[in-house]
């Protein structure tokens, strides 16, 4: 018998049917080691060897493959095909060696880019080793992003307090966005007006034209600057008759795109389905590892990690009868079409994204598949099928309308118009125009030379230049893929990094840098140029896919950054706060100190008027201070316009007179916050302050209410029990009524002015009635029983949100995750990564008796003994040997 080695249970189900009773197709679950998350790991000292660990879930798989070759003679590693894929095997292989496990055994590589019965059978056929330079690769980048955080990071902290984390291409990513947002702040919008005309033939069709030239002179976007400019044209053309100067159609061709690869498909997902890259991806791969298809479960696509974008020759085979079978002979060319990837660095040994059977119609497929999985399939198929389809057939049309103005200049208006003589691929797909007016579908009416033209309208119209728009996930990826930087594997764990350590926030589908994330990236701008330069990541991605061909040594691709990236932490290890500070002031000055509407210096401190505003560092990230500190004690939250920063000064906005004090009533902005004064600081005393409730603007805030809220907490009455005080107040959860330590939420915000004593007793006897108990979550899906037993997997409802429950692990769902989708694949992994942190079980310790006090000075009990904890399996970095 042969062991098979795969990535997920899903596939080892799958492959296992298609190779039968004489193999064994087991699991590894992904990686099955990593870099142990602590300094060392890797080791340049010692010429960058690597110390790996295996976690406790990996390590039972492993040894279920080892025991299972005991028996066995063979092993058969076939992860996915991709670098990612070559590693874990390679991982498998040195796991399983250092192990004993392969003494007289073969070890062999297959790769098949679909899970169907024909790839897998054809790949059996043709083994290979492991790849040592793909493995080499893999090292290489690894060893890379290793060394850029651990050496980084820490270098952050100290020097940024409260930010996270940096890393080798992610924090290029979020330069790319912060850079982008410079330009929208730096953005001046330009008036510009056209000119633009409804006219009609002599058969009476109407068009529509738009002012193109004066005179000899062809006009440029914003050649007409003002309204007085616009209305001039008007009046000079105003009454004038116009004439067919010229007219000239010419034939055109419009050629279909490639298939899908990684990128194309998450923004074509993106643009037409709605989808974020992550969730794009989660369908691919589970279209990629077989859907239940009339008792069998079948692979409908092929590998949806690839940056290339040929099919292979029985692919295009098979796609040119579908073609012919569907839509006739006149849409199949008479030569294949072959496609070659533009993208910088691309590696285009894989195919590209497409249907496993091109004979297998999206309809055919409808009842199997789920919404969201039938509308990518749909998508990969059109793509695919459209690739291979004739060019579409247009006639471009352009008529130029004339007239002599009043002034004496010659007017001349431009039509266009295009007809679609021969759809070809258009019959099947557009590229991003699937719900929008497609311009080739315009077609101007009939016309010649010398026809006089009727004017219906004419009127100038004005615009404004827009700044260039925030970048998407999906037009981020493109551009990271035009300037070479990550993989098709990195680019969803890229954007998921920079949204977890709240680098950027998304907006209506767009990414926007937070200030954390724009503070970090002009630190790495003034301190660490060179690792943020697009350029240079670039250059390392094409020196480590040289690696991966065998062309250069990994370690002298580390050895040559390491030098220069040791004496960059060095020179920054020395600088002072006071030097990070300024330089970041300079960088960011357009951003946090924007220009004055009265001219005046934008960093001069509104409050004091002599002081000088800067940029501060807290434990709890940045903030802008005042220099005059601590006489003057302006504050304010880094962007100029966040919420309770609208400048308010030192002393507060004054709402008004407390008339049973006399004090003065005013809204101030804190470090954590808008909040309420009563009065001034005395010596030795804090002033009474109340914090402004969530969903409350601080703008809005009335002198009434904000006496309301600085009354606060109201004590309501006695209970009639306990003779106890029942108060009501808000809290981080919202309003609530507190007596003797028990807390019960109250539903409205006014319900905390506005709540008797039956009402309060009421609710917190309510409360009692629960036994303080959570209210039990709700059960949102059952997903069945887990791969590995042990009881079914469920998606919950719970109090902070959806998590996923396996008997006593609770695993939290991402934020941008639908638990409606969450496949077991996914549920098996959150829990796994969650079991991995659980903390184990403490130490026991003597009790200690309930009648004697612990004195000032004791001697230190002695401690329970503890059991030995399991040595973690490390290892260092071999070279892959053939098998």
């Amino acid at each position: 018998m042969t062991v098979v080695v795969v990535e997920s249970p899903a596939k080892a189900k799958t492959i296992n049917k298609y190779l039968g009773k004489d193999f064994k197709v087991l699991a590894s679950y992904g990686h099955v080691r990593d870099l142990p998350a602590k300094d060392g790991s890797v080791r340049p000292d010692a010429d960058f060897e690597m110390d790996w660990e295996v976690d406790g879930k990996s390590a039972k798989r492993l040894s279920d493959i080892a025991a299972a070759l005991k028996t066995d003679d063979r092993l058969i590693l076939a992860t996915d095909p991709d670098r990612e894929g070559e590693a874990i095997s390679w991982h498998v292989m040195e796991v399983l060696r250092k192990k004993g496990a392969l003494k007289g055994k073969a070890v062999q590589r297959v790769v098949f880019n679909a899970i169907t019965r024909s790839s897998v059978l054809e790949a059996m056929q043709h083994p290979r080793d492991v790849d040592a330079a793909l493995v080499d690769a893999y090292l290489a980048r690894r060893a890379l992003d290793y060394l850029v955080g651990f050496s980084l990071s820490p270098v952050l902290w100290r020097k940024l307090p409260g930010s996270r984390s940096a890393g080798r291409v992610q924090s290029v990513a979020l330069r790319l966005i912060c850079d982008r947002e410079l330009e929208i702040e730096a953005f001046r919008a330009q008036e510009y007006w056209t000119i633009d005309g409804t006219f009609t033939t002599p058969q009476g069709q109407e068009f529509q034209a738009a002012l193109n030239s004066i005179g000899t002179k062809k006009l440029g976007k914003l050649d007409i600057k003002d309204e007085a400019s616009a209305r001039a044209i008007e009046q000079a053309v105003k009454g004038q008759p116009f004439k067919v100067d010229q007219i000239e159609s010419k034939p055109a061709k419009r050629h279909p795109y490639p298939p899908f690869r990684t990128s194309t498909l998450q923004q074509e997902a993106s643009r037409k389905l709605g989808f974020s890259s992550s969730r794009t991806m989660q369908i691919a791969q589970r279209l990629y590892e077989g859907i239940d298809i009339g008792g069998e479960t079948v692979g409908l696509i092929t590998y949806m990690r690839t940056d290339g974008v040929d099919m292979a020759p029985e692919a295009i085979a098979a796609t040119r009868n579908a073609i012919l079978k569907n839509f006739g002979e006149p849409y199949v060319p008479s030569v294949p079409r072959h496609y070659t990837t533009k993208a910088k660095n691309a590696q285009e040994a894989h195919e590209a994204i497409r249907p496993t059977e091109m004979s297998r119609h999206p309809g055919a497929v409808r009842g199997k598949l789920d919404q969201d999985q039938f509308a990518l399939y749909e998508l990969i198929w059109k793509r695919t099928i459209a690739s291979q389809m004739e060019s579409a057939e247009l006639e471009r049309t352009t008529a130029d309308i004339g007239t002599d103005g009043k002034d004496g200049k010659h007017y001349t208006f431009r039509a266009n118009g295009s007809v679609v003589k021969f759809d070809g691929f258009l019959k099947v797909y557009t590229e991003g125009l699937d719900d929008a007016e497609d311009e080739d579908s315009r077609r101007l009416p009939a016309m010649a030379r010398g026809d006089s033209i009727g004017v219906k309208k004419i009127e100038g119209i004005q615009h404004f230049t827009e700044p260039p728009p925030r970048y998407s996930e999906a037009s981020l990826i493109k551009k990271l893929e035009e300037l070479g930087i990550g993989r098709p594997s990195t680019y969803v764990s890229i954007l998921e990094t920079l949204r977890t350590r709240g680098y950027v926030r998304m907006d209506k589908k767009r990414l926007i840098p937070e200030d954390k994330g724009r503070v970090v990236t002009a630190f790495l701008e003034s301190f660490f140029r060179r690792y943020v330069e697009y350029d240079f990541t670039a250059d390392l991605e094409e020196q480590l896919d040289k690696v991966s061909a065998g062309e250069i040594d990994w370690k002298q691709v580390l050895r040559d950054f390491w030098r220069d990236f040791t004496a960059a932490l060095e020179d920054v290890k020395e600088l002072r706060v006071t030097n990070v500070l300024d330089a970041l002031n300079d960088l960011l000055a357009p951003h946090i100190f924007p220009p004055r509407e009265d001219g005046g210096d934008a960093r001069s401190c509104p409050s004091c008027g002599n002081g000088q505003l800067s940029l501060k560092l807290g434990k709890f990230g940045s903030f802008i201070g005042c220099s005059n500190y601590p006489e003057c004690k302006f504050t304010r939250p880094m962007s100029p316009g966040a919420e309770g920063a609208d400048a308010v000064p030192a002393e507060g906005v004054l709402l008004g007179v407390d008339p049973e004090t006399g004090e003065n009533v005013t809204r101030r902005a804190g470090r954590f916050g808008p909040y309420l004064q009563l009065g001034e600081a005395v010596e030795g005393e804090k002033p009474q302050r109340a914090s402004i409730p969530k969903g409350k603007k601080p703008e809005e805030i009335t002198l009434e209410e904000a006496l309301k809220l600085l009354s606060l907490p109201r004590e309501i009455g006695l209970h009639p029990e306990s003779g106890k005080p029942i108060v009501a107040n808000f809290g981080r959860f919202g309003p609530f009524v507190l007596h003797d330590g028990t807390y019960a939420n109250l539903e409205s915000p006014e319900d905390v002015f506005t709540i008797g004593i039956n009402r309060a007793v009421d609710v917190l006897a309510e409360k009692k009635a629960r036994g303080f108990q959570r209210p039990k979550a709700n059960a949102l899906k059952d997903l069945g029983a887990h791969p590995n037993g042990g009881g079914n997997i469920q998606v919950m409802s719970g109090r902070y949100g959806p998590y996923v429950k396996f008997g006593k692990v609770n695993a939290t769902l991402p934020k941008d995750k639908d638990p409606q989708t969450l496949t077991v694949e996914e549920a098996v992994s959150l829990i796994a990564e969650r079991e991995g942190k659980s903390p184990g079980k403490k130490k026991s310790a003597p009790k200690k008796s309930a009648a004697k006090k612990t004195p000032a000075k004791k001697a230190p009990a002695k401690k329970a003994p503890a059991k030995k904890p399991a040595k973690k399996a490390a290892t260092k970095t071999a070279k892959p040997k053939a098998a």
